[in-house]
């Protein structure tokens, strides 16, 4: 029974992390046409709607405890506003494959962080993973010419806000389990997306951004539909799933699978050109998270 709870977490885990990898690229038509406010405002409506007649079939829209509310609201901030925000905004000027590799990097962020505030070790093998997944994302974001990235800044403006969206959803990752253990997944997504949404909803109305739904075309309100319903509600139900019966370290490995997703979809969809250097830093980034990944997370002293 565990065995076959686990294959299933495995399943969910691979489904989500799949669609995510197309959230890039649908982010990234979204965008063109309207701000990352009305795009993150309204995936997340869609995927509340959604998630809300889950959470009321399932029995789980009991109202949480202020403890548990202000926890929410916490992740929900993290998770939701903060996070979709810099991926969106970063998206508005970032290849959608670029996007997809350097968020790969979480896992390292996910080690970084509990080396530094968790004293878990990391020792020499996690150090050259961690060196290795950094010139991979300079080889990623440079696309091979290096010497003309240090000369003219980081890459494009938003290689910056989505290099901060990778240690964020780390956070965030790592803050989730223990909501996970007290709660089902349907309930803690239910609410993490219903503060996140309402943070964003401040921002939305402060700038009065629902004139810009005028200027949405089908292929825009296509993607944004796909956002709200595949990749704000259910991968969100499938991604927590795996958190609350994997190990954080088996379930960061998944992440593998997004970049390759949305690099694919990428040149096929946004015709974003896959050249060698993207290839070749893809690669050093994964093999970084693979040796950041085997590190036993024993604590140090």
């Amino acid at each position: 029974m565990k065995s076959s709870r686990v294959l299933t977490a495995q399943i969910k885990l691979v489904a989500a992390i799949v669609v995510w990898g197309g959230s890039f690229i649908a982010t990234k038509l979204a965008v063109g046409e309207v701000s990352p406010v009305v795009v993150v405002w309204s995936r997340f409506l869609i995927g509340l709607i959604i998630l809300g007649w889950f959470a009321w079939r399932h029995g789980e829209l009991a109202i949480p405890t202020w403890k548990d509310g202000l926890e929410f609201a916490f992740l929900g901030f993290m998770g939701i506003t903060l996070h979709q925000w810099l991926q969106s905004s970063g998206l508005v000027t970032s290849e959608a494959a670029t996007t997809a590799w350097i968020v790969s990097t979480t896992p390292v962020f996910m080690a970084v962080l509990g080396w530094l505030f968790l004293k878990e070790h990391l020792g020499f093998a996690g150090t050259i993973g961690i060196v290795l997944a950094s010139l991979g994302v300079l080889l990623v974001v440079s696309k091979g010419s290096l010497a003309g990235m240090f000369s003219g800044g980081f890459g494009r403006p938003g290689d910056i806000l989505i290099l901060i969206s990778a240690p964020n959803w780390a956070v965030f990752s790592v803050m989730s389990r223990p909501a996970l253990q007290k709660h089902s997944a349907i309930k803690v997504t239910f609410y993490i997306l219903l503060f996140g949404w309402l943070f964003t909803s401040l921002q939305f109305l402060a700038g009065q951004h629902w004139h810009e739904f005028s200027q949405l075309t089908s292929t825009g309100w296509i993607a944004i539909v796909f956002l709200g319903v595949l990749c704000s509600a259910l991968s969100y139900i499938f991604y927590n799933d795996g958190l609350q019966s994997l190990p954080a370290s088996q379930v960061g490995a998944f992440l593998y699978l997004e970049p390759l997703v949305a690099t694919l979809v990428a040149a096929v969809v946004l015709s974003e050109q896959i050249v060698l250097a993207t290839l070749a830093g893809g690669a050093l980034i994964l093999l970084g998270v693979w040796q950041v990944s085997r590190v036993p997370r024993r604590l140090s002293g």
